[in-house]
C-alpha cells in the first residue's frame, strides 16, 4: 500500500504525463501497445466517434506486457476492437516495436506501406504516457501534427483498475526518466520539467519505485 505522499507525488507525475489536448478529428489513430488493455478499448470508442478512419496498433510482447499478451500487444489490441465491432479493414497491424521510438517509426512505415500518408495523426496510450509518446513523434516523425489521447480516469481510479500501485508508480517513474533522459541521445525533443515534478520524482525513486529505470 502505498502513503499519502506517495499517492500524492505520483499524481503529480501523472498529471503531468497528460498533455490536455483537444479531441479532434485527425486522418489516422496509432495505439501505441503496453499492458493496458484500456487502450484498445478506448480506441474503439474513438473510432466509433468519427473521429478517424485508421487505426493502427503497435507493439510486439514485452516488459511487463508479455504474460497479459503472449501473442504480442498489437495482435491482442487488434482483437480487442474487432469484439468492439471496430471492422477488420480499418486496422492496419504493426506487431514489431519494442519501444516507443519503434512504435512510431513502425508505424509511419506500414501506412506508407498501405498507400496512407497522414497530416494528423493521434496517439492514444496508456494513461501516464502521453508525454513520452509525444516527445518521442515529435522527433522521429516531425512532418505530422501530432494529438495525444490516454483514457479519462482519474488517478485513483486506474491505480484500482489495474490492481498493482507499485507497478503503476515504477511505470510513471521510469516514463518521467524517459522524458528527462531521452533528448539527450536524440530519441525525443525537449520537454520543461517543473521543479515540483522533478522534486517528485526524485522522491519516488529514493523510496525503491525503480523497477522501470533505464539501466546504467
Amino acid at each position: 500500500m502505498i502513503s499519502e505522499d506517495q499517492f500524492r507525488q505520483a499524481k503529480l507525475i501523472w498529471d503531468y504525463h497528460h498533455m490536455g489536448h483537444r479531441l479532434r478529428k485527425v486522418d489516422v489513430a496509432v495505439g501505441l501497445g503496453s499492458n493496458d488493455l484500456g487502450v484498445a478499448s478506448f480506441c474503439a470508442e474513438l473510432y466509433h466517434a468519427g473521429l478517424f478512419p485508421t487505426l493502427v496498433f503497435t507493439g510486439g510482447s514485452g516488459r511487463p506486457s508479455a504474460a497479459l499478451f503472449p501473442r504480442g500487444e498489437a495482435v491482442h489490441f487488434r482483437e480487442r476492437v474487432l469484439e468492439l465491432g471496430v471492422p477488420d479493414s480499418a486496422i492496419v497491424l504493426e506487431p514489431n516495436a519494442a519501444n516507443t521510438g519503434q512504435n512510431i517509426a513502425f508505424s509511419r512505415q506500414v501506412l506508407a506501406d498501405a498507400g496512407i500518408t497522414p497530416s494528423t495523426v493521434l496517439l492514444v496510450s496508456r494513461p501516464g504516457m502521453e508525454r513520452r509518446s509525444f516527445a518521442t513523434a515529435r522527433r522521429v516523425w516531425p512532418e505530422v501534427e501530432v494529438v495525444c489521447a490516454s483514457e479519462p480516469v482519474s488517478f485513483d481510479g486506474y491505480l484500482k483498475r489495474i490492481g498493482d500501485e507499485k507497478l503503476v508508480l515504477d511505470m510513471l517513474v521510469g516514463g518521467l526518466q524517459r522524458v528527462i533522459e531521452y533528448p539527450k541521445l536524440g530519441f525525443a525533443i525537449e520537454q520543461d520539467v517543473p521543479e515540483d515534478v522533478r522534486s517528485a520524482y526524485e522522491s519516488l525513486v529514493a523510496a525503491g519505485f525503480d523497477s522501470r529505470l533505464l539501466s546504467t
